[in-house]
């Protein structure tokens, strides 16, 4: 008889989820959502290829001086660059515009770095300054090698350093994206952390049969907005408290903990960026704070609200699966896409603009775009909260919202 009823249970309870819409909309978006994003990923794969290998005969304009005399005139001359008349003058042309790049070949390459100078054009595109350098040193010194030293730079053993500039001051580089990446390691911190007490935080009052009292003594806009207040603060609080261990270990225990010994005066805090990071992390918590509250709102118990609870929390790791064309691709369709998308938006525009691709313009759209649908969101939520407090069997209908 136990057993009996036991298969009567596991078929009832499997019969009665498979019967729902909500559990198939909710098995099938993500799978459905995922296939698109691969297919668009392969989609600009394929055009990326396509578009480095009409890059190969695409050269950008470099000058350089060569006091090792290794240089082969003749291999820079086909690649169309020509010679400084000092290192001062190589440097001044790149800060000004004048060429992309300016190599410094030292007189013993194989001992010295070679110095790079070039236009920024982002972390990882950067690098094409020094392998087109290298390839030309080491190019040259095939037909030359006859001493240990061109041996050894035949066979690799050249150091370089990259400076690259924008707007004729010296970028950032590495040392920029540290900085700007930690508004998104706190984005992602406070919306795991507190993504589930945002979405329960009307919806305890609906499973307690509270509401009706509480909207006899304040206003369900003061009500909403006050939740919106308190969950930032409480992010903020929390910050501070995953933070503080981190800190104190590292001021006082650093020793005794093995921690490694960190240079922060490297470090570098660009304005631009620091204020685009700030802008999008507010704007994306808002957003995500304004429809994890509606959706609470709308729905009857947290059970109906969690399928679609699932989905937007997903939204904000989507953006990984194309994160190497993100990351060198900006201009590719899924990259555009995911840009301004408002859920992706805020991950990847954070993504860019670490990474050095995100334009002045493009960040002020995605900071716009954000901060216009939050207040719509959080409307959205006060109007949903005041119709949908007292319901406490069915969800929600926005069209019944907004005929009311």
């Amino acid at each position: 008889m136990a057993q009996h009823n036991l298969s009567n249970v596991v078929a009832f309870e499997i019969m009665r989820t498979v019967k729902k819409k909500r559990f198939w909309i909710g098995m099938l978006a993500m799978p459905l959502m995922i296939v698109v994003i691969f297919a668009l990923v392969i989609f600009d794969n394929s055009h990326a290829k396509s578009t480095q290998r009409a890059q190969k005969n695409a050269h950008f304009t470099f000058e350089y001086f060569d006091q090792s005399n290794l240089i082969d005139t003749n291999i820079v001359a086909k690649l169309k660059g020509h010679t400084a008349a000092s290192i001062q003058d190589g440097i001044a042309s790149v800060k000004s515009g004048k060429v992309d790049a300016f190599f410094s070949y030292p007189a013993h390459p194989s001992k010295t770095a070679t110095t790079i100078y070039g236009k920024d054009k982002g972390v990882f595109e950067n690098g094409k300054y020094s392998s087109v350098a290298i390839v030309i040193l080491q190019t040259s010194v095939q037909e030359k090698i006859g001493s240990a030293e061109l041996s050894a730079i035949e066979r690799g053993g050249i150091k370089s350093t990259t400076i690259t500039y924008k707007e004729g001051v010296v970028a950032g580089g590495i040392n920029a994206l540290i900085p700007s990446m930690l508004f998104l390691v706190v984005f992602y911190i406070i919306i795991i952390l507190l993504g589930n007490q945002m979405l329960t935080s009307t919806l305890d009052e609906k499973e307690n049969r509270v509401t009706e009292m509480i909207l006899t003594t304040i206003n369900p806009t003061n009500l909403i907005l006050g939740k919106v207040v308190s969950l930032f603060t409480l992010g903020v609080l929390q910050m501070v408290i995953f933070a503080l261990p981190f800190i104190v270990g590292y001021s006082f225990f650093k020793s005794e903990l093995h921690l490694p010994n960190i240079d922060f005066s490297h470090l570098v805090f660009d304005p631009q960026q620091m204020t685009l990071g700030a802008l999008m992390l507010l704007g994306g918590f808002a957003l995500f704070t304004g429809t994890l509250v509606a959706l609470g709102a709308a729905m009857p118990t947290a059970k109906d609200a969690g399928p679609i609870f699932g989905g937007l929390i997903t939204m904000i790791f989507i953006p990984f699966y194309a994160f190497s064309l993100i990351a060198s691709s900006p201009n590719a369709l899924i990259v555009r896409i995911f840009s301004y998308f408002p859920y992706s938006a805020p991950v990847t525009g954070m993504l860019r603009n670490g990474f050095g691709t995100l334009p002045l313009w493009q960040g002020i759209i995605v900071i716009i775009e954000l901060w216009v649908l939050s207040a719509i969101v959080l409307r959205l939520a006060v109007r949903l909260f005041r119709y949908g407090s007292i319901e406490y069997s069915r969800k929600l209908s926005i069209r019944e919202i907004f005929s009311a």
